[in-house]
């Protein structure tokens, strides 16, 4: 499913409460979140009006060179600020997830005349950025072929094939970044595809059984004919090594946002027996702030460049974690949270939950590739 530098700042301090997940938001955008999170799982409040309001409030300049337009913090704002989204709504921090990695392939990119053009318009949330990548990662890691090709002709390049899932595939204007194998050798390349682009096709919105707002669609691709500069990166293998970390850690930090919000209504539902689900709401809370400590650390250290197993394995302890915490949450709020009326938020957050594991790379594709390491060490 699509989709290093200098450390962020030290290390989160002991769990100080759920609602600290929530409160690096301005406090306007935090209230609208809150109130519009079933309507973005719904499909109800269009994703046109999301990504405007948390550029609005500066979340997509986050991590950012500060000489391209940016803060000038390091990836750990980046991760926490899609934890605070995803303390509200797990669909908005999916499509901040997105727009923030294609962010960072204009960052990482060399080519600058590329970076110019498009990413004053991304760091204002006027078009949407999206990360079709995902087949690239399994493609590196032996787990399926490109399905994506690329020719070229002249001065262009002709792409052709499919983007089967996408997110932030924004209608009224998106570039997507995807990888292609060159029809006649050599090594993947990654290009800049355009919403209207001759050629390229976006379905219509996929029938998810939540986050219906968040702009996911699959993209076909047709003698998509692109100039030459549109090329992000010549030579996959070696370039995604760079990205590739936090658009892991970013994923992360959807998980810890959505889990501690998990825990937080968990500890407010009090009631006769309620009180021996105290132990485990804050055991699984210390283990999700050391998971955090390790994974902000090897973003800002830059080590998981080099070696991201210990990455993956966060990865897979975060998705468990947030399983657990919906749970914990289901049996502090008893049968009420079965209801339709008094139980929606907490559907809500178990549908969350169920999806945490499916977002490329999947947990199964993670110990896919952990495993594989593991026979060949």
């Amino acid at each position: 499913m699509t989709g290093g530098g200098p450390a962020g700042g030290p290390a989160p301090a002991a769990h100080s409460g759920p609602q600290a997940a929530g409160t690096a938001l301005p406090a306007d955008l935090a209230a609208w979140l809150a109130a519009s999170a079933e309507g973005i799982d719904r499909g109800d409040i269009p994703a046109a009006a999301v990504l405007p309001r948390l550029a609005a409030a500066g979340l997509t300049r986050l991590a950012v060179p500060s000489d391209m337009g940016g803060d000038g913090a390091g990836p750990a704002e980046a991760v926490q600020a899609v934890a605070a989204v995803a303390h509200h709504s797990l669909a908005a921090a999916f499509m901040l997830w997105g727009h923030r990695c294609y962010t960072e392939f204009l960052i990482r990119t060399p080519n600058e005349g590329l970076r110019a053009a498009q990413l004053p318009a991304i760091l204002a949330g006027e078009r949407a950025g999206a990360s079709a990548l995902s087949n690239v990662m399994k493609h590196l890691a032996g787990l399926e072929p490109l399905q994506v090709t690329a020719r070229t002709e002249g001065d262009d390049i002709v792409i052709n094939g499919k983007l089967p899932w996408v997110t932030n595939l924004r209608k009224d204007g998106f570039w997507v970044a995807a990888a292609a194998d060159p029809v006649g050798g050599g090594p993947a390349i990654i290009v800049s595809l355009a919403h209207d682009d001759p050629g390229l096709v976006r379905s219509d919105d996929l029938a998810l059984m939540g986050m219906r707002s968040s702009d996911t669609a699959a993209v076909t691709l047709t003698e998509v004919r692109i100039p030459a500069h549109r090329i992000i990166a010549q030579n996959a293998q070696g370039w995604l090594p760079g990205v590739r970390p936090l658009f892991i850690a970013l994923q992360c930090g959807m998980t810890i946002g959505l889990s501690r919000r998990a825990l937080a209504e968990a500890r407010t539902c009090g009631g006769a027996g309620r009180a021996v689900l105290g132990p485990p709401i804050e055991e699984t809370a210390r283990r999700i702030d050391r998971a955090e400590a390790q994974m902000l650390a090897g973003i800002g250290s830059g080590s998981f460049a080099a070696d991201t197993a210990p990455l993956f394995r966060l990865r897979i302890e975060l998705a468990e974690l947030a399983q657990q915490a919906v749970s914990l949450e289901l049996q502090a709020g008893g049968g009420r949270n079965f209801l339709e009326g008094s139980g929606r938020d907490f559907a809500r957050r178990w549908r969350e939950a169920a999806f945490v594991p499916l977002i490329t790379p999947s947990l199964v594709q993670l110990r896919s590739v952990l495993a594989a390491a593991g026979r060949a060490a």
